[in-house]
């Protein structure tokens, strides 16, 4: 099994900043993309920002400029640095990751994190 677990969430204050962290352990043969989505109570899961294992990332508009995703491949984590936070980023930030867990196989299952609260509020 996958397990991916968040940190780094939390209360801050408009225009401050937070970075979320995510490990990803267990039975891991490679991962490729992996990615950060968010969501508010009512509201569809929200991509955020997704990094290849190359390293080619995607961030929503809404994020441009502000936040930045970063992964360490030998390590197995993913990183969200969060700055100038707006009340509207305010939700709970799930990590996602596509990873292979069999050298046999070329498929690869998809893992969430059980989220972390990010709340941006004065």
């Amino acid at each position: 099994q996958v397990q991916l677990v968040e940190s780094g969430g939390g209360l801050v204050q408009p225009g401050g900043s937070l970075r979320l962290s995510c490990a990803a352990s267990g039975s891991i043969f490679s991962i490729s993309t992996m990615r950060w989505f968010r969501q508010v109570p009512g509201k569809q899961r929200e991509l955020v920002a997704s990094i290849s294992s190359g390293g080619t990332t995607y961030y929503v508009h809404s994020v441009l400029g502000r936040f930045t995703i970063s992964r360490d491949n030998a390590r197995n984590t993913v990183s969200l640095q969060m700055n100038s936070l707006k009340p509207d980023d305010t939700a709970l930030y799930y990590c996602n990751a596509d990873v292979r867990t069999d050298y046999r196989s070329s498929l690869y299952s998809d893992y969430w994190g059980q989220g972390t609260q990010v709340t941006v509020s004065s």
